[in-house]
């Protein structure tokens, strides 16, 4: 395990009782009825409440220090206009004038409350449908640049991801030299890559840099929720997309890729579906393909810092008991090596 002394300071999120959500609500004029449910949610603390007058909303308070001000706003100037071009985004409500509110010490917004499942990507129809809504997704984005929220690079995710790792002993002894191998070497082969090259423009090539636009940025399946048409009261048939609160700059097959699963045969499946879906709203640069195992692999190094990062949080050592264990690394040793392979490979194809 991490080893980290939480016995000197209390986590913010301590203070983050019931009482205080349901004051911080009320110093915007929602009254809630007393019923409280925490959703899930690990980077911010999320509650579903219900308010005297029948409504339900779902209220965010921002993990404090993550996001400066600037960037939250930006996030929901974001939602704002995906929801003013019709896309089936759930976005903070404007309330009091604004959607960003402060109490207790901690920055929070109210979103009304939508139900739904998981969407089934086993089904061509039902990625197709994703597929049009993330290319208007992608349309809005890529209208202007965030000018507060930062790019998902390699520099973030990777490089300084591994060194803070490093820096910090977060390697059990046993593993670390093989982890460090094995995370640099992935890392090189990243910056190598010809296509990351001339997505940034790098080493003087002569072609159309990929584009790099407002995304998703986290857009996996449980960012998806998917309502059937025999919802009474539903926010309309089809997938409506949540928490924005990844979103950055970066390029589009990051709001994709993570939407893929199973074997080679059955990812190619799927991502057909989607981009024939997509393709109906907005191109989709077929280069892009080959940054699918890369961003793949940045995610595993940057995944690990995150929970590093957070073990001071008292809801991480319970909800992820197996993180820092010496099982752990080597499993992270082996899922790297197998990236490295992945990334010699042949890309998709679509």
């Amino acid at each position: 395990m991490p080893d980290h002394d939480t016995s000197a300071t209390a986590h913010p999120y301590q203070h983050l009782t019931p009482d205080l959500v349901q004051d911080a609500l009320a110093s915007i004029g929602l009254y809630g009825d007393g019923r409280q449910t925490a959703l899930s949610s690990y980077e911010n603390r999320v509650y579903q409440l219900h308010l005297e007058d029948g409504a339900v909303v779902v209220a965010k308070f921002y993990r404090p220090g993550r996001w400066h001000e600037a960037q939250i706003l930006e996030e929901h100037a974001f939602s704002q206009e995906l929801m003013a071009a019709e896309i089936p985004v759930i976005g903070p409500l404007v309330l009091q004038g604004h959607t960003l509110h402060h109490f207790g010490g901690f920055a929070f917004s109210v979103s009304p409350s939508r139900g739904g499942r998981a969407p089934e990507l086993d089904d061509p129809e039902v990625l197709e449908w994703v597929g049009r809504f993330l290319a208007r997704i992608h349309v809005v984005g890529a209208a202007r640049p965030f000018e507060h929220r930062p790019a998902l690079d390699l520099a973030s995710f990777g490089v300084d991801a591994r060194a803070w790792l490093l820096a910090h002993d977060k390697v059990p002894l046993d593993v670390q030299s093989a982890w460090a191998k094995v995370s640099q070497d992935a890392i090189d082969l990243i910056a190598n890559h010809a296509c990351l090259n001339r997505a940034s423009g790098q080493n003087g090539l002569e072609v159309e840099p990929i584009q790099c636009l407002r995304l998703h940025g986290d857009c996996h399946p449980g960012n998806i929720l998917w309502t059937p048409l025999d919802v009474p009261g539903a926010h309309g048939p089809g997938p409506h997309f949540v928490d924005l609160d990844d979103a950055r700059m970066g390029p589009a097959v990051q709001d994709l890729w993570m939407l893929l699963s199973g074997d080679r045969q059955q990812r190619t499946r799927q991502l057909g579906a989607l981009v024939d879906g997509y393709e109906q709203f907005r191109a989709f640069d077929r280069r892009e393909l080959a940054l699918i195992e890369p961003l793949r692999t940045l995610r595993l190094i940057h995944y690990s810092a995150w929970l590093a990062r957070r073990w001071d949080d008292p809801i991480f050592p319970i909800n992820f008991p197996w993180f820092g264990s010496s099982d752990y690394w080597q499993g992270q040793v082996q899922m790297l090596q197998d990236q490295i392979e992945a990334m010699q490979e042949d890309p998709l194809v679509a």
